[in-house]
């Protein structure tokens, strides 16, 4: 007969975790309510992780393997400009709409309350996609000789708003307004006044 496979219980409390993020808008997790949705004791949450700090680290480190790797890809994958600075900011949008109940970890409403360190987390997070897109901006300066008609860093600062505040949205709205809704088109119109001399 064959064996089941073993569930990893660690993954299974991080499931659970995000799942109530996003069935519980506005309402802060308790490591009681977190051990009945996964249907241990919170000891046994303590066994996996030794505090909710950590489990909330857990899914920073979701988070950032996710995003980070992604953005590796559209790095080594797309040259143009505007298709990778597109490409950045639609991944951001798209991975909060896939994954509602994280989109309150990146957005900080989860946080509030929580370990200072996990905030500090998500802050270095949106700094290294920023700087990332600065550098993205400064490269098509350097490869064409043509700037932007503002200084790269404060469009990278820009660009991050606008997705930053889409996952704002995203969240305020409990879940309602998707923050990929009419990208392309505000895309399109971003992209315009960017490249315009």
């Amino acid at each position: 007969m064959a064996e089941s496979p073993k569930i990893n219980r660690r993954e299974h409390i991080l499931q659970c975790l995000a799942q109530m993020l996003e069935t519980s808008p506005g309402q802060r997790i308790t490591t009681a309510k977190l051990a009945a949705e996964v249907g241990v004791s919170e000891a046994a949450l303590y066994r996996h992780f030794p505090s909710k700090a950590r489990m909330f680290e857990g899914l920073i480190e979701f988070i950032e393997d996710a995003i980070l790797s992604r953005l590796n890809i559209i790095m080594d994958e797309e040259k143009n400009t505007m298709t990778r600075c597109q490409l950045v900011l639609q991944l951001l949008l798209v991975f909060s709409e896939r994954n509602p109940g994280i989109s309150r970890v990146l957005n900080g409403d989860a946080l509030l309350g929580e370990n200072e360190r996990l905030r500090s987390r998500i802050d270095a997070l949106f700094a290294k996609i920023e700087t990332q897109i600065k550098q993205i901006l400064r490269e098509k300066t350097l490869r064409e000789g043509v700037g932007f008609n503002l200084d790269e860093a404060i469009l990278a600062n820009l660009l991050l708003a606008f997705a930053e505040g889409r996952i704002s949205q995203f969240v305020r709205s409990e879940f309602k307004q998707k923050p990929t809704q009419h990208f392309d088109e505000q895309w399109t119109f971003i992209q315009q006044q960017l490249l315009r001399s």
